[in-house]
């Protein structure tokens, strides 16, 4: 698998908000997998979660994480990144969680009282299946 940065191509691709699917480790070393939001800037990602999700502890427990960013309408072609979060940040003005709500949806996120949390995801090594259906 290659290391960072990632082709410009691949770089267009994941600025954009495509369905996206992250995996975290639990404590008893099993994986887990759910659909999530992200953000792509300067090589990273953001993802942004309830701060009460399991997500969060299995990530402060254990920082590795691998994002799979998946194309449409073709869901085979994707881009899978591993790495592992290198900031953590209390999203009290529900600023980040905001910012992928409009990425997303065109408008801030609508449910505003539980707390949230960020985390940024420093890329280690990337892998890119069929990108040549991937449309940048």
């Amino acid at each position: 698998m290659p290391r960072p940065p990632l082709p410009p191509r691949l770089d267009a691709f994941l600025a954009k908000p495509n369905a996206a699917v992250i995996a975290t480790v639990r404590p008893d070393g099993a994986p887990v997998t759910v659909a999530t939001w992200y953000d792509w800037e300067d090589g990273r990602a953001l993802v942004n979660m309830d701060a009460s999700r399991r997500r969060n502890e299995h990530m402060r427990a254990d920082p590795r994480v691998s994002l799979t960013v998946m194309s449409t309408p073709n869901w085979g072609s994707h881009v899978s990144l591993q790495g592992r979060v290198v900031e953590w940040i209390d999203d009290v003005d529900l600023r980040d969680i905001d910012r992928l709500a409009i990425r997303y949806f065109g408008q801030p996120y609508p449910f505003r009282d539980d707390p949230r949390v960020s985390a940024w995801i420093e890329i280690d090594l990337w892998h890119a299946w069929r990108p040549e259906d991937i449309k940048d």
